[in-house]
């Protein structure tokens, strides 16, 4: 049996919606706005602020999902889907045999036109926005959204992997290996990649 892609649990102090982990964006979209007007007869005049868990989220849908809630019930939505790297992705990190280097720390987002390059590791405090580059001779980690270019194992270590909250740029580079990000690629957050077989994996 399928599982819902919304379910809504009352508590005495907020309502938690929460996204399954699976469930599409096309998914979320329809089966939230069939719930609004029941939800909508549960709240009357009440003004209980929604939580919204589950399902890390992209800035777009996101967005998406803050409307479809605000313009049902005029009440406060806070959307837990943190930017941050998710425990899934640093879970899947330290499961796979990553070799230690020495690591760069940059704190802050990356604009359009700025290129960060380093010998070793590096870890991106921030956004990888579109226009932007990352050149890392070993791993490459993105604490926030990674649009521009990354390219990790410059040197060739097939053996490098790039990690993020959410994988959004149209292409990725492992040593001379190079992926361009088809749109069923981006249909279900990804956070991970490496190679395998010579080919880039995304998960």
């Amino acid at each position: 049996m399928k599982k819902q892609a919304i379910t809504i649990q009352q508590k005495k102090d907020q309502i938690n919606i929460k996204i399954g982990e699976q469930a599409s964006n096309e998914e979320i979209v329809k089966e939230l706005k069939k719930k609004m007007p029941e939800l909508k007869k549960i709240y009357g005049e009440e003004k209980t602020p929604i939580l919204v868990t589950g399902k890390i989220l992209k800035n777009k849908e996101i967005e998406e999902v803050e409307k479809i809630i605000k313009d049902a019930i005029n009440v406060d939505v806070d959307i837990d889907s943190p930017k941050g790297m998710g425990l899934s992705s640093i879970k899947r990190t330290f499961e796979r045999e990553i070799q230690n280097s020495d690591t760069m720390f940059y704190k802050g987002a990356l604009r359009s036109g700025q290129r960060l390059e380093y010998e070793g590791s590096i870890v991106l405090m921030g956004d990888l926005n579109g226009g932007a580059e990352v050149v890392a001779g070993e791993n490459i980690a993105v604490v926030g959204v990674l649009r521009g270019v990354a390219h990790a194992g410059a040197k060739g270590n097939k053996k490098a992997i790039i990690t993020s909250a959410s994988i959004e740029c149209p292409q990725l580079r492992i040593a001379n290996i190079v992926k361009e990000i088809e749109k069923e690629d981006t249909e279900t957050p990804k956070t991970f990649a490496y190679v395998d077989e010579d080919k880039i994996i995304l998960e």
